[in-house]
């Protein structure tokens, strides 16, 4: 496994990390979350990516029973506030009252002290920046995080707080969480200059187009699978991209590895990525993910992918 720094923080975590968005607490049961976690664990993966709002709690709390089995201080583990978690209008949002309220949920649901890292799940447009940064500033000095950051933050919102940090003498955001992947480009203009010029990690989720990369919706459909269910998915699948993720099989196929692990590896030719955050199911997957660390891409094959790509950037997903 190769692990990077955290922008310029000292922090290092896995290139390739594991997330619970779709499965911990929900299409996983907390015993084969335990297995997910040690498999990862095997792989030499470090960095485990969670949120309150997955699953509601429950893809804390099954990684929490899989904490026990493993030393804390080898993990990097990360969680995030913004979404509603209730009716009660102040349970949502980047208020200061929020995110106290937020991390003690995460911290007591996956039964640990602390949280590598916290992010905020999205701008609030409500609350000041100030008033976020300044929050998050004091659970740093608390010990209940030891770093911020952002997800899905336009980078104009970046560099305001990192701004604002600077002018309150408070710490700034290390890391925003942006969607990136072979079909999903929106952040290379803009959001990765703005995060290398301020010492900000990308870790990207979706680097597999929630499964698209795997090639395993080029012959159609699976009727298990989680498009068959997922209307905003099916709108992604027209015909254009399935022909690229076909060619782009075509080029791992000449590789010698799958087409996953080429999508993995493409993303992570980037230096600003810290890590892409995977998904799986099964133990399996996640060795097959993690071996994209270990594959290097040269100028001739970045050059035959470009070819393929050759797309527009959508917009960012809100």
């Amino acid at each position: 496994m190769q692990y990077r720094r955290l922008g310029d923080a000292g922090l290092k975590v896995s290139a390739v990390s594991l997330g619970g968005w779709l499965t911990f607490g929900r299409t996983v049961d907390t015993s084969g979350v335990s297995a997910l976690v040690s498999a990862a664990r095997d792989a030499g993966i470090n960095f485990f990516d969670l949120a309150d709002v997955y699953a509601r709690g429950e893809a804390e709390r099954a990684f929490g029973a899989a904490l026990a089995e493993h030393r804390r201080q080898d993990l990097v583990i990360s969680s995030k506030a913004y979404w509603a978690m209730s009716e009660d209008p102040n349970d949502r949002g980047l208020s200061r009252k929020h995110l106290f309220e937020s991390v003690h949920g995460s911290l007591q649901r996956i039964g640990t002290d602390y949280l590598d890292i916290y992010f905020c799940h999205r701008p609030d447009a409500e609350t000041p920046v100030e008033e976020t940064v300044r929050a998050m500033d004091d659970l740093i000095r608390q010990g209940k995080v030891l770093y911020w950051g952002t997800s899905v933050w336009p980078s104009a919102r970046i560099a305001e707080a990192v701004g604002t940090a600077a002018r309150v003498n408070a710490h700034a955001p290390k890391v925003e969480q942006p969607r990136y992947n072979m079909l999903d480009r929106h952040i290379e203009p803009e959001i990765m200059p703005t995060c290398a010029a301020h010492g900000i990690g990308l870790v990207v989720w979706s680097p597999l187009a929630e499964g698209m990369l795997t090639g395993k919706y080029n012959d159609g459909i699976p009727p298990e699978s989680r498009a068959a269910d997922d209307e905003r998915m099916r709108r992604g699948m027209d015909e254009g991209a399935i022909d690229r993720v076909r060619a782009i099989g075509d080029i791992a196929a000449d590789l010698g590895i799958s087409t996953s692990q080429l999508a993995l590896a493409w993303c992570l030719r980037r230096p600003e990525l810290s890590a892409v955050i995977t998904g799986a199911s099964r133990p399996d997957q996640i060795a097959e993910n993690a071996r994209a660390a270990d594959v290097t891409l040269d100028a001739a094959t970045l050059e035959r992918i470009e070819e393929v790509l050759d797309n527009e950037p959508p917009p960012p997903p809100m």
